[in-house]
């Protein structure tokens, strides 16, 4: 069923976008049916490498693949915004007009060209965007500074600086170079923990586990936590938590850790992402099971990939839910339907007392574009309120 309807959404893209433009372009027959015949194609390339990689398939190939369907996707999901924006547009123009009796006789010559330099105005703009996004995604991540300001925080854990990471889908088009970005990003900024917030892989660990060697370096004087995104069960979860083991990370299962510093102490706390049990019953998400043994006093800091976990998260007492997996909606508009499927977008929040950041997303999912949403590593620094 979802096959199904990724298949509708992605024709439905496409062809929309192929009835508006080759039309007006005055080509033979011939050449429009070679036209359509290769938008069909390419609006089945992004699905076809997610298939065949859920069969067991990864090869340079299919990455390869991947790449030209995702970017081609961007740019027809672009046009078909623009296009249909337009069309609206133009339905309405006659209602203004007639409202204001400013009617005037068709001039079908004119009309027939101003449709088809505007048409080819919105592919020329969708492709300047398609561009701008592409360079704003495959450029790296920027470091985001966020001062949190906890009321529990112990002395000693004043200006105590976490990197974040989230969402960066190492994968089909983010390789080696992307994460030796990452890496380098972080190694500069010398935080005293990191945390990665999941959906750090979209493949299997044996095609996989090279692209991921630099982070064997990522070594912070408090430790490197990671928890489970939806995107490791995709990908093999068991297998992926004995990889991120022997890369030095200390995965939270529900489980939580006490960090000690000049005295004081503090509690890290993961859970697994909150739809886990559709795949791993085992891995039910529960916040309880993280977090109900800690003293009540204790500064209580939850790493959560998906926001919506805050609601269960709060109820049991935490002090602050870092989380990703929104992307902050990757590109507009895309923003406003992520949002209405998450309690928050991205950025910093207060959700009745918890604190809660959710990071945009250090790289991206699907097609390599941002746009107004930049990929982000974030450097936090707790601060007592």
């Amino acid at each position: 069923m979802f096959v199904t309807v990724v298949i509708v959404v992605l024709l439905l893209i496409h062809g929309y976008v192929a009835w508006r433009i080759i039309p007006i372009i005055g080509i033979s027959f011939f050449q429009s049916m070679v036209a359509y015949s290769v938008i069909f194609l390419l609006s089945l390339m992004p699905l076809l490498p997610i298939l065949l990689r859920i069969g067991g398939s990864e090869s340079k190939l299919i990455d390869r693949i991947s790449f030209l369907g995702y970017t081609s996707l961007g740019f027809f999901t672009l046009s078909f915004i623009i296009f249909i924006t337009k069309d609206f547009i133009f339905q309405l123009y006659p209602l203004i007009e007639g409202l204001f009796h400013t009617k005037q006789p068709v001039d079908y010559s004119k009309r027939d060209f101003l449709k088809k330099s505007v048409s080819i105005a919105m592919i020329g703009l969708a492709g300047t965007g398609t561009g701008f996004g592409f360079y704003s995604s495959r450029k790296g991540p920027t470091v985001i500074n966020q001062d949190i300001f906890l009321e529990s925080l112990p002395t000693g854990f004043e200006n105590f600086t976490i990197a974040q990471i989230s969402d960066l889908h190492v994968g089909p088009t983010i390789k080696r170079s992307y994460v030796e970005n990452v890496f380098e990003k972080i190694a500069f900024q010398n935080p005293d923990l990191i945390v990665i917030t999941g959906d750090l892989v979209d493949g299997s660990v044996k095609y996989l586990s090279p692209e991921l060697e630099p982070f064997k370096d990522m070594i912070a004087p408090y430790g490197t936590y990671f928890v489970t995104g939806n995107h490791e069960y995709y990908s093999g979860v068991e297998p992926w938590l004995d990889e991120t083991d022997r890369l030095g990370m200390k995965n939270l299962i529900n489980t939580n850790e006490i960090i000690s510093k000049s005295g004081d102490e503090i509690a890290i706390a993961g859970i697994t992402d909150l739809n886990a049990h559709q795949i791993n019953i085992s891995h039910k998400s529960d916040p309880e099971l993280a977090l109900g043994s800690l003293p009540k006093d204790l500064t209580k800091i939850v790493l959560a990939h998906q926001p919506n976990s805050i609601h269960a998260v709060h109820k049991v007492g935490a002090d602050l839910q870092l989380s990703g997996h929104t992307h902050g909606g990757q590109f507009w508009p895309f923003t406003y339907p992520v949002k209405l499927a998450s309690t928050y977008l991205a950025g910093y929040y207060d959700h009745f007392g918890t604190k809660i950041y959710v990071n945009r997303g250090t790289g991206y999912w699907g097609p390599p574009l941002r746009i107004g949403v930049p990929a982000e590593i974030t450097m936090i620094s707790l601060k007592k309120n």
